[in-house]
């Protein structure tokens, strides 16, 4: 892969990949390690393009390199409430915002990386399943639990009971 090829991938999945492990980790410094860590493996060659597409790589890279962070901090691999940056704070200044993050952020991990994928990075449920090495009919039956979850928990937060 030559040195314009590997800086358009970097270009193209930069941004997905940290907001996916922004999400999983809530800490911007830990998320930047883990995509430099991801881009580090790809370029060291160790993607296999007969076994999976390059996305679901590097999306499943950025999830086994936060299991590990949270595995060599001693850690359960559920992070706590994000801390949100200055740049992305006023994004999500809006108080409905702010009850979906905390409803996402309380998702358990499992629920929490497929809905991720699916619902904020556009990734086809077939893809998320080789991502997080599960049956399609899992990944399917984890996004509905989550978006169940996060009825319950907005609904909840809305004083509506039901």
């Amino acid at each position: 892969m030559t040195d314009d090829e590997f800086r358009a991938l970097y270009e193209r999945y930069r941004d997905p990949l940290f907001r996916f492990a922004w999400r999983l980790t809530g800490s911007p410094q830990v998320s930047e390690d883990i995509v430099h860590d991801c881009f580090v493996s790809l370029f060291k060659g160790r993607f296999d393009g007969s076994r999976a597409s390059l996305q679901t790589y590097l999306y499943a890279a950025v999830r086994n390199l936060t299991r590990k962070h949270y595995r060599d901090s001693g850690r359960a691999f559920e992070p706590p409430a994000p801390e949100i940056p200055d740049a992305l704070d006023q994004v999500v200044s809006d108080e409905i915002s702010e009850q979906v993050r905390r409803a996402v952020d309380g998702l358990p991990m499992l629920q929490r990386e497929v809905l991720l994928l699916f619902e904020y990075e556009d990734v086809p449920l077939e893809e998320i399943a080789a991502i997080v090495d599960a049956d399609p009919g899992a990944v399917k039956s984890r996004l509905y639990r989550a978006r169940e979850g996060l009825r319950k928990s907005l609904m909840s937060a809305k004083g509506v009971t039901k």
